[in-house]
């Protein structure tokens, strides 16, 4: 049009006009002139009736201004070449953006949309900002690539919002989020932030299968329905986040932290091993290279109807965790190990037993120990003392125990004995008692320690029996008689037991060996040997009848705890 044919059409138009300008190209100045064409006059605001700007081209930023479309907006296969500000429109109706690209900034904050949202195939290569946008039916992303950061922060999405297929390139922020219907977040893909902090799950929520580099926020998230949460993620965070249905997390790679997490229905959280896959084709997972799936802590959360499948715990924080001991734990799980080999305290060697440990005692042992091969607490975490740690052992040990997994428990029964060792609320007398207990058997779970003991205990018992215990000489009994008449009285008197005074490499005989040998033998099982003994020798062979059978059973039991299922 020329500049006059222009004018009489813009003339000719009004507030709640239809409007037709598919393949259109507007500069700034023209589209202007066309909203005050549209203007009501008493509120200054654009009023479109149906309005049609498929394949039309905008030259610059072009501002809507709180516009209101009476019966729907299309803009398919449009282009904006500078930025796109849709904020706080209404749209009665559809409003349709397929295959439309806006290169600079997009805004629909406070945008209100009463019928279906399409952007589907979507181009934002600025940032995108739907803050507190309204979508009353459903609305459609598929396949949208948002190049820049995204934000959906309190946007409401009343029929449900599916993002299949969608690439987020920047930080997307979902905080406060309402999706009231099905909330479709498949083969999406998150190269930084994806943040559903405090958003509302109300029905049909599918959460996956998904690729996050970065982190996966879920803290504070609300899902009044059945989930399913398939994720490829660096970390999860799930602090706070309430579940008032059954919940199935399926992660790869991912830290998680269900910190203060709320559940009534049974949570499962489990590895995969193999990457996700949707239809034939598997969900790409660019940026993760930890295939491990470890869960970061469980303090607050009632463990009664939580299931972990094979997950690291070795730093997990136990502490604070509501009936641990109805813990479920299957498949191929991991806790954090006692450090091995020879590490010194001082000028003093130390050797730690191999067993399963609480990152929680990683944590307090490192404070005392430095350089020990213990893991020290993450900056700005505190260090337990044992008599907190004990009872998180004990709960632990019960949860493996009802699941007949004695080998298990008997590391956690260990923990726990080390704990109340190490306690100090402890009586003196319980705390000799418990370290005489460790240092004979390793709490009657360390068959080698135990055996070791026994092995000295019989070599003591076999020396001191061949020095001193063993008279120098067999006491010959000797007999005297009386002949009175018929009558015979005989008297047999074995003398006392001569204690031996040659040399003490003539009591290192053969024969004394094999005498007091027996002596050892009989004594591991409880028996007496019958032989005459020194004074000496009778108290050896006591002190060894009581000694070595005790550890001789502590030894079969550590065997036992070992071997029972």
């Amino acid at each position: 049009m020329n500049d006059a044919e222009r004018a009489a059409y813009l003339a000719g138009l009004g507030p709640g006009a239809d409007i037709d300008h598919r393949g259109t190209s507007f500069t700034v100045e023209l589209f202007n002139e066309l909203l005050t064409a549209l203007k009501e006059p008493s509120t200054g605001i654009p009023h479109f009736g149906h309005a049609q700007f498929e394949q039309a081209t905008f030259a610059g930023t072009v501002r809507f201004g709180g516009a209101h479309f009476g019966n729907g907006a299309c803009f398919d296969w449009t282009r904006f070449l500078g930025g796109a500000i849709f904020r706080n429109v209404i749209i009665n109706g559809d409003a349709r953006f397929a295959r439309t690209r806006i290169r600079g900034d997009a805004s629909f904050r406070d945008a209100e949309i009463r019928g279906e949202a399409w952007f589907h195939r979507a181009r934002f290569d600025g940032n995108a900002d739907f803050y507190k946008a309204r979508v009353d039916r459903l609305a459609r992303f598929a396949d949208a690539r948002f190049n820049r950061e995204s934000s959906f922060i309190g946007a409401t999405f009343s029929g449900g919002a599916w993002f299949p297929g969608v690439l987020f390139s920047g930080k997307s922020n979902f905080t406060g989020a309402v999706f009231k219907d099905s909330a479709r977040f498949i083969r999406t893909q998150f190269t930084d932030d994806a943040v559903f902090a405090m958003a509302e799950f109300e029905r049909n929520a599918k959460i996956g299968p998904l690729a996050c580099a970065k982190t996966l926020y879920l803290s504070e998230a609300v899902f009044r329905t059945a989930v399913t949460i398939e994720a490829a993620a660096s970390t999860v965070l799930c602090r706070r986040t309430q579940w008032d249905a059954t919940a199935a997390l399926r992660l790869r790679y991912a830290s998680i932290d269900l910190t203060d997490a709320v559940w009534e229905y049974p949570v499962s959280v489990a590895a995969r091993s193999r990457p996700f896959t949707w239809g034939s084709d598997a969900v790409a997972e660019p940026g993760l290279t930890d295939p491990r799936v470890r869960v970061l802590s469980l303090q607050g959360v009632d463990a009664a109807h939580l299931v972990l499948t094979g997950v690291d715990l070795s730093d997990c924080r136990f502490a604070g965790t509501l009936r641990l001991d109805q813990l479920r734990l299957e498949g191929r799980y991991t806790f954090a190990a006692a450090p091995s080999g020879l590490h010194w305290h001082g000028i003093t060697p130390v050797r730690w037993t191999r067993r399963r440990t609480l990152a929680e005692e990683h944590h307090w042992r490192a404070s005392r120990f430095a350089d020990s091969g213990w893991e020290p607490a993450p900056e700005g975490g505190d260090a337990l003392e044992p008599a907190e740690l004990a009872p998180v052992y004990r709960q632990l040990r019960k949860s493996f125990e009802d699941s007949k997994h004695e080998p298990g428990a008997a590391d956690f029964y260990y923990g726990e004995m080390e704990m109340r060792r190490h306690a100090d609320d402890i009586p003196w007398a319980e705390r000799a008692l418990l370290v005489t207990y460790w240092a004979l058997s390793g709490y009657g779970l360390r068959a080698s320690r135990a055996l070791g003991w026994l092995l000295a205990a019989m070599i003591a018992t076999l020396l001191t029996m061949m020095l001193w215990g063993l008279p120098a000489d067999d006491p010959k009994s000797i007999g005297t008689g009386i002949i009175a008449g018929r009558d015979i009285r005989m008297t047999v008197d074995t003398p006392d037991p001569v204690n031996p005074s040659q040399p003490w490499q003539e009591r290192l005989s053969t024969d004394r060996f094999e005498g007091s040998m027996r002596v050892v033998i009989n004594s591991v099982i409880f028996r007496t040997s019958g032989q005459n003994l020194t004074t000496t020798g009778t108290y050896i062979e006591m002190a060894s009848r009581i000694s070595e059978p005790v550890l001789l059973g502590l030894a079969v039991l550590a065997i036992r705890g070992r071997v029972k299922r």
